[in-house]
C-alpha cells in the first residue's frame, strides 16, 4: 500500500531541490555571464571601444551564446550562439566547464524529477530514497564548483578579449562585469550543498515515530509539521 507522507522538512527539501536545479539549468544557458564593455551598434568590433555615434549598449557573452545589437537592427538585441558546435566554444576552460556544469545540472534535474514522488516512494531497493538523492546532489556540487573554478580561466581568450578589452586575462575579467547569470550559478552551487545536507532532515521527518504512528492506524494520508 502507498503511504503519502508530507511533512514541511521533505516539502521544504523538494522546493529547495526543484529551484536549485531550475536556477541552474537557467544560469547555464543565458548569455549574461560577462557584461562588456559600453559600445553602440555601428562601432567597430574592437577591444577599444566604441568608434562610432550612436546609442551605446553593452553585449553580453555566456559560455556558449552571446547577446549584441547589429547596425541593421533599429531596435532589439540579437542574442543567440555563438558556437554551432562543441569545439567552437571561446576556449578549452569553457569547454571543460561546459562538461562539469552540464553533469552537474542533470544530476540536480534527476534528483528534482525524483523528489516530487517521494511523498509516496521512501526508498528504493531498501535504501532511503532522500539519502540517495542527497548524495547525488552532494556530487553534483562537486561538478557546479570545478565548472566554475575553470570559468574564469578562459578569460584570456580571443572572444572573451573582444568583449572585455586586451587586458582581460586568466582570473581577470578586464573592462568586463559579472553578469546575474554567473551569480546565480554560485547562489545555485551554494543551495545544491544545503540541499544535500538538507535530505537527512526530509529523511528524519518522514520515518519519525509520529509518521509510523500513523501508518500503524491505517491513514494512507499523512501530513506532518
Amino acid at each position: 500500500m502507498c503511504h503519502v507522507i508530507v511533512t514541511c522538512r521533505s516539502m521544504l527539501w523538494t522546493l529547495l531541490s526543484i529551484v536549485t536545479a531550475f536556477g541552474e539549468l537557467i544560469a547555464f544557458m543565458s548569455t549574461d555571464w560577462l557584461v562588456g564593455f559600453p559600445r553602440t551598434p555601428d562601432a567597430v568590433f574592437s577591444p577599444h571601444g566604441a568608434t562610432a555615434a550612436g546609442e551605446a549598449y553593452r553585449p553580453t557573452l555566456g559560455i556558449y551564446g552571446r547577446c549584441i545589437k547589429l547596425p541593421h537592427l533599429k531596435r532589439g538585441i540579437l542574442c543567440g550562439p555563438y558556437a554551432i558546435h562543441f569545439g567552437e566554444i571561446a576556449s578549452g576552460f569553457w569547454q571543460a566547464t561546459s562538461i562539469f556544469l552540464a553533469a552537474g545540472i542533470l544530476l540536480l534535474c534527476a534528483v528534482a524529477f525524483i523528489s516530487v514522488f517521494t511523498m509516496c516512494f521512501q526508498s528504493i531497493m531498501k535504501k532511503s530514497i532522500f539519502n540517495v538523492c542527497g548524495l547525488l546532489q552532494g556530487i553534483a556540487g562537486l561538478f557546479l564548483i570545478l565548472g566554475l573554478m575553470l570559468y574564469p580561466a578562459g578569460w584570456g581568450s580571443d572572444k572573451v578579449q573582444l568583449y572585455c578589452g586586451p587586458d582581460a586575462a586568466p582570473y581577470r575579467a578586464g573592462l568586463c562585469s559579472m553578469g546575474w547569470a554567473f551569480y546565480t550559478a554560485m547562489g545555485g552551487t551554494v543551495l545544491t550543498f544545503i540541499c544535500a545536507v538538507f535530505s537527512a532532515q526530509a529523511e528524519i521527518a518522514t520515518s519519525s515515530d509520529k509518521v509510523q504512528e500513523e501508518i500503524e492506524e491505517g491513514k494512507s494520508l499523512i501530513c506532518l509539521l
